[in-house]
């Protein structure tokens, strides 16, 4: 089953984000789509994944030792994150 990650990542720049993803290499096995923006709070970083074992997999092994490389090995706060089983999807098809 597919799932949706929404994350508050512990800094507030998409600079910031870019040197992260910079860290990372290859993108990470399972991940079908990544979307960031700002908010009046700060930064989101919306990701859908093959499955939760997927993310759960890039979060503990890969996304840690980025973020450390980044902004230190105690950065300040860890990742909000909001999980959702995706249940119903939509798709637009292209025409033509």
């Amino acid at each position: 089953m597919q799932w949706i990650a929404v994350a508050t990542p512990p800094f507030g720049s998409i600079e910031q984000f870019d040197r992260v993803m910079g860290q990372l290499g290859a993108e990470p096995e399972g991940l079908e789509a990544r979307y960031v923006g700002t908010t009046g709070e700060g930064i989101r970083v919306v990701t859908l994944w093959e499955s939760k074992a997927h993310a759960d997999r890039f979060f503990a092994e890969r996304l840690g030792p980025a973020l450390a490389k980044v902004l230190g090995p105690e950065p300040a706060g860890t990742p909000e994150v909001l999980g959702i089983d995706v249940a119903r999807t939509y798709l637009r098809q292209p025409v033509g």
